[in-house]
């Protein structure tokens, strides 16, 4: 693992090393024909709207078709996989996210190695979970919520999207930080796990928050808490579990990467139009409809933070014997 951290660190910094000639001969044409950006979800996720989003804009600024290609399947880890075995010249690209650093340790038969294989592009966005419960929940604060699932060990159940999802993590993470025990009942996506809490089949969420906003909203659900570092500007009443575990944060990452050994040239230049995107008003308030936030950083920065996350859900699967659904 830290061999590949390494290599992958390695990946993002590349560009300044090297000769000024290529990058310009390449950078000048590109794009020449359309581009494919591999989506690992399904059309209609979150990571799929995004992507559009900004292939919409790439396409637009950058003169050729930025075609979103959605490959579901195993957590992710099909698109990734399509991305890491295409060839390094910028017209395959992968629309990442926290999937990947979680598959890094979830999957154990991968035929790739994201942080060796997939070098970082540009950062798109990044957004918490909410912790939701039923209305009828004893707990309406966080302290309130670790007090009674203390005195109730194993029996408050907690919903997902999926086993390894950031959901499942968030959650697992929390039972780490406050040592308390709950129990998973995994779903295939939000949209039952969450008809089941309201239902009162299970007792919480670390939902994601446009399909949980709105039955907050509705009075169906009761949110306790946001799980970024600090708190959430579409939530602002909401505080931060951090105010109450410090040290705890789960967000969801979001952002463009490519195959390893992708022209640094085409990096600078793909980097600099996302960056812009992010900047557009128009932009900024679709993803804040979507509950996420705008996060311009450097490729190199961005790799960073992929190869911390990678540590950090892999310290959180080790921990927590997590095992991929046979």
């Amino acid at each position: 693992m830290k061999l590949a951290r390494r290599t992958f660190l390695r990946l993002a910094a590349g560009a300044a090393v090297l000769p000024a000639l290529p990058r310009i001969a390449i950078g000048s044409t590109y794009p020449s024909r359309p581009v494919h950006i591999i989506v690992g979800f399904t059309p209609g996720s979150a990571s799929d709207i995004v992507a559009r989003l900004l292939g919409e804009w790439l396409s637009q600024r950058l003169g050729q078709p930025f075609v979103v290609e959605n490959r579901p399947g195993a957590g992710g880890a099909v698109g990734t996989e399509a991305v890491a075995h295409a060839a390094p010249d910028g017209y395959t690209l992968l629309f990442c996210g926290s999937n990947d650093p979680i598959n890094t340790t979830l999957q154990d038969k991968l035929r790739f190695d994201f942080l060796r294989d997939i070098a970082p592009v540009a950062s798109v966005d990044h957004g918490p979970t909410v912790l939701v419960v039923h209305p009828s929940f004893p707990a309406k604060t966080v302290p309130e919520f670790i007090a009674y699932t203390k005195a109730n060990p194993g029996k408050v159940n907690f919903g997902s999207a999926g086993i390894g999802s950031v959901v499942q993590l968030a959650a697992e993470l929390f039972k780490v930080k406050a040592g308390v025990d709950m129990v998973h009942v995994p779903y295939r996506g939000m949209a039952p796990a969450l008809t089941d809490l309201i239902g009162g089949r299970v007792q919480a969420i670390f939902s994601t928050i446009p399909p949980a906003i709105a039955y907050v909203k509705a009075g169906k659900l009761r949110a306790l808490a946001v799980t970024s570092k600090t708190r959430f500007a579409a939530l602002p009443d909401l505080p931060a579990v951090d105010e109450f575990l410090p040290g705890y944060e789960a967000n969801l990452v979001q952002g463009l990467a490519a195959p390893k050994n992708i022209p640094a040239d085409i990096v600078d230049k793909l980097q600099k139009e996302v960056n812009a995107a992010l900047a557009d008003p128009k932009i900024k308030a679709r993803l804040a409809s979507l509950g996420v936030v705008p996060t311009p950083m450097t490729s190199a920065d961005f790799g960073k933070l992929l190869a911390s996350e990678t540590d950090k859900w892999a310290s959180v699967i080790k921990s927590a014997g997590i095992k991929p659904k046979a």
